[in-house]
């Protein structure tokens, strides 16, 4: 009993005739009769009382009834299956690290799911660390970061650069500077991420380079929250410019002098699922064209 069979006898029972059924069908008749047969002997009972007027036993009747409801289910199920074997379909688990999850990935997804809506997305926000730890155990698909630490298995691909620039409070002493560099956040609080922040880490070996005092910091954990530590004229931090659109009423941006501090992103898998397929490469795909129409390199 196959579905070509089912539908058969439902084109019967709606045409009420054989041959009126195998014409809609474009079967034989006999092809058609071929077919009854076999669904009644596989079934082990009659369904069709034949004659002039094509009608239908009781077990006829139930299983027609019944058959509309596993025709249906099991067209749903192929084109599921079809969707999901061209990647139209599925579901993508996706790690993103901030600022790109708070200000760029909401308006992207949103885009991604009304292009792609039998697709289904869930997010995993941590640190470019944590993402890697859990794509290589399997547990996301892909991760928008940083680029990870040296001799991980993992696949990167640049993508864009964030961009950093110095918020402080417009009354600080440095806001009246036009050219601020490292040597100049030594006398003066310094804002700064967790210690496995790779931005924490970057800006880090800056000033390291720069040499003299020891800075004044404080840490603050989260990425996202720094501009608003400024705002309470706590100190001076490096954030992202993305994150100061709009800007903070009461602070100024200015830029840091010397060697650049913007950080490459891009896009992060495990090196043994590059490239991806099915629905996570139609997400990894729709992020690199957008994400690389704003690259700054």
């Amino acid at each position: 009993m196959d579905l070509k069979t089912i539908k058969a006898f439902q084109t019967i029972v709606i045409s009420g005739s054989f041959n009126r059924a195998a014409e809609e069908l474009n079967y034989a008749q006999s092809t058609v009769t071929m077919q009854m047969q076999r669904l009644e002997s596989d079934l082990g009972c009659q369904l069709l009382e034949r004659g002039k007027q094509i009608s239908l036993t009781d077990a006829g009747r139930l299983f027609y009834e019944q058959s509309l409801h596993i025709v249906k289910d099991m067209e749903r199920l192929q084109s599921q299956l079809a969707d999901l074997k061209i990647g139209e379909a599925g579901n993508v688990r996706i790690g993103v690290t901030d600022p790109t999850a708070s200000y760029r990935l909401p308006q992207l997804l949103s885009s991604f799911m009304t292009r792609f809506p039998k697709i289904k997305v869930s997010v995993e926000i941590a640190g470019t660390g944590a993402l890697s730890e859990l794509l290589l155990r399997g547990e996301i698909d892909m991760a928008v970061c940083s680029g990870p630490e040296l001799g991980k298995e993992l696949y990167f691909e640049p993508l864009f650069a964030e961009e950093f620039v110095l918020l402080m409070p417009e009354a600080h002493p440095l806001a009246s500077k036009e050219s601020i560099t490292p040597e100049d956040l030594r006398d003066h609080r310094l804002l700064i991420t967790a210690v496995n922040c790779p931005y924490r880490k970057k800006l880090e070996s800056v000033l390291q380079e720069s040499g003299g005092a020891p800075l004044d910091t404080m840490e603050i954990g989260s990425m996202t929250a720094l501009k608003y530590f400024v705002e309470s004229g706590l100190g001076v931090a490096l954030v992202p410019e993305i994150v100061l659109k709009p800007a903070l009423a009461g602070t100024v941006v200015r830029k840091l002098e010397g060697r650049v501090i913007d950080m490459t992103c891009g896009i992060l898998c495990k090196l043994s699922d590059y490239p991806l397929k099915l629905a996570s490469s139609r997400l990894y795909h729709f992020l690199k064209q957008e994400l690389t129409s704003t690259r700054i390199f």
